[in-house]
């Protein structure tokens, strides 16, 4: 199951930067701050959603434009370690810092979250990266699962911690403004000490590369990573379908907060509660799929999951009612865990295990260029159909169909075949 060499309590170590970093993205991405920033910092602006959705897209373009040449010095010189502990202190000091914005001051927190979210999403593509050198090809899925399972435990861990705070806030009669500030310290300090975790169990196995050419800036190395990746055919066509379906995953974790308070006429309390029973979902479905997708196929196990999102965008546009939105956000958490674990299994099977960081940074260029495409169209729809966030999260049923179609062609034998013979 395990490659030689790794240990179990390497790959707890692994999992538990899954456990870290989802924090972040359930309380500040998904469950709070995108609320307050549209509710309170921006004073619910007719423009705010397409505002918090053109801060992350751009935070989201940097990270596409540099990460390919972040991960190819890292492969270079056997780095993925050094720079993830580098990526999760700025991460960490710059959540922190969202607990200064206040009401009104949106430039703060457009700031705060570019800095934040670029420097998560560095973190995520690196951790990412050491998969392939965990796992054997026959366990990989199961592998990847366990760390998003442990992802949504942490994200569920925060969540709750930052839930009995608000209720207890709001009980005193604080403001949102008072209370959401503290849920950031909180998501900060928790994403810092699961990560030391990470640190003290995780190896760097590769080996450092001196003799691989050095290109003369970011972009030439960005071009031509994605010209040498031509030759990945199955991979290349992974990338495109997962530009697809992750765009449609993006608009459910940055604006399923926004969706439930504005839409179906959910309390704050109320929608934490809501992305806490996502997260538990999320859990399951990772786990089961992790096992089921090593049986009957990573391809398989994808093409069930994107039908699943599409009935659930289809349920969440079309129902006025508290009760079937519960169950179209179960249903999205199932497919969150398994679609998101299954995704990275897949990439890491067609990727040639001498450059994992560089070719882990072209498949964060595809999922970061989904979560430019996905929030930043549904923010357009919203903003030409004076708000209209039901035709939006109809037609992100659109992006998971389309993904549905990228993936048919995909030979999963052949391009693990491909991967292994330039290994």
């Amino acid at each position: 199951m395990l490659n030689p060499g790794v240990k179990r309590r390497e790959v707890f170590g692994w999992a538990m930067y899954d456990f870290a970093n989802s924090g972040y993205t359930t309380v500040v991405i998904t469950a709070v701050f995108a609320a307050y920033f549209v509710g309170a910092v921006a004073e619910q602006a007719e423009w705010a959603t397409l505002a918090w959705t053109s801060a992350l897209s751009l935070s989201y373009a940097i990270v596409m434009l540099t990460m390919p040449a972040l991960g190819e010095w890292a492969d270079r010189h056997a780095a993925k370690k050094k720079m993830l502990m580098a990526f999760t202190a700025a991460c960490v000091v710059s959540t922190a810092a969202l607990a200064w914005v206040g009401p009104g001051q949106v430039a703060l927190a457009i700031v705060c979250i570019v800095i934040s979210n670029t420097f998560f999403s560095y973190g995520e593509s690196l951790t990412a990266a050491f998969l392939p050198e965990l796992a054997t090809p026959e366990a990989m899925g199961r592998v990847s699962a366990w760390g998003w399972a442990w992802g949504y435990l942490g994200g569920m861990l925060t969540l709750g911690i930052c839930l009995g705070y608000v209720l207890w806030a709001q009980g005193q009669g604080q403001t949102a403004g008072q209370f959401v500030p503290v849920t950031m310290i909180v998501t900060a300090l928790i994403y810092a000490l699961a990560a030391c975790v990470t640190f003290a169990l995780i190896k760097e196995h590769a080996k450092p590369q001196p003799e691989r050419e050095r290109s003369k800036s970011q972009w030439q190395q960005l071009r031509q990573t994605f010209q040498e990746a031509k030759a990945y055919k199955d991979f290349m066509q992974l990338m495109a379908c997962a530009v697809a379906y992750q765009g449609g995953v993006a608009v459910a974790i940055t604006l399923a907060a926004i969706y439930a308070e504005q839409v179906i006429g959910f309390q704050p309390q109320e929608t934490m509660a809501l992305i806490f029973v996502l997260n538990i979902a999320a859990l399951l479905g990772a786990l089961l799929f992790g096992y089921v997708q090593d049986r009957i196929g990573h391809k398989l196990a994808l093409a069930i999951t994107l039908v699943g999102w599409s009935i659930t965008c289809v349920l969440a546009a079309l129902t006025t009612s508290k009760e079937v939105f519960w169950w179209a956000a179960a249903l999205a958490g199932v497919c969150m865990g398994s679609s998101q674990s299954t995704g990275r299994a897949m990439a890491g099977l067609f990727i040639p295990s001498h450059r994992l960081a560089e070719f882990f940074g072209l498949w964060t260029f595809a999922i970061r260029l989904a979560s430019i495409v996905g929030p930043l169209g549904y923010g357009l729809i919203t903003w030409f159909t004076s708000g209209n966030q039901r035709l939006a999260i109809g037609a992100t049923a659109v992006l998971f169909l389309v993904g549905l179609a990228l993936l048919l062609p995909i030979n999963v034998q052949r391009g693990q075949s491909k991967a292994q013979a330039q290994a």
